[in-house]
């Protein structure tokens, strides 16, 4: 038993010693934890910032109101109109209930020159809306993001139409979806 005894002494003495050393690593990790983590999380917060564009912004050279200032033509204040005819289609609603969008489009022209060409090429404006109207869901033109991409849509089929002549935008007169 006295050679038990003496192992286990041995044993709790050499426990002791590695506690002792294992102390100190401790703290150096400790030290290293309390220095290295929030380095780290700087570093990688500046990473996620960079390459999430906001420090671009931030980092923009001020530009003098001078530059921001559009620059103001004479077309620009002989802006014109032209008003389409008002149009009635049956919109895509997967075999359920018919639906009905009722639109009344205006055409923001860039050159009051073009109005000849449009009238024109206005059936195959018509034709070319009616066509992407018919096939639009409900979905679609919900909300204020609907309502742009159907804008953005018409402008660049009306724009596809009338080319070399150019729209500068569509705007809605009346829009009723039933």
């Amino acid at each position: 038993m006295a050679e038990e005894d003496s192992e286990i002494e041995e044993e709790v003495a050499l426990s002791l010693e590695d506690e002792k050393e294992t102390g100190t690593n401790k703290s150096n990790r400790k030290v290293v934890m309390l220095i290295l983590l929030p380095l780290l999380l700087l570093v990688g917060g500046t990473a996620g910032l960079y390459f999430s564009g906001v420090t671009n912004f931030l980092s923009t050279n001020k530009v003098s109101k001078e530059e921001n200032k559009p620059e103001v033509s004479d077309n620009a204040l002989e802006v014109s109109f032209y008003e389409l005819p008002e149009m009635l289609v049956n919109i895509n609603n997967a075999g359920k209930r018919n639906r009905y969008l009722k639109v009344s489009i205006a055409l923001e022209l860039s050159d009051p020159q073009d109005r000849v060409r449009i009238e024109s090429l206005e059936p195959r404006i018509v034709d070319n809306f009616q066509v992407y109207l018919r096939e639009l869901k409900l979905g679609e033109l919900q909300g204020a993001a609907g309502m742009y991409r159907l804008k953005e849509e018409l402008l660049a089929r009306v724009n596809q139409a009338i080319s070399p002549a150019r729209v500068n935008d569509v705007l809605f007169k009346e829009m009723l979806i039933q």
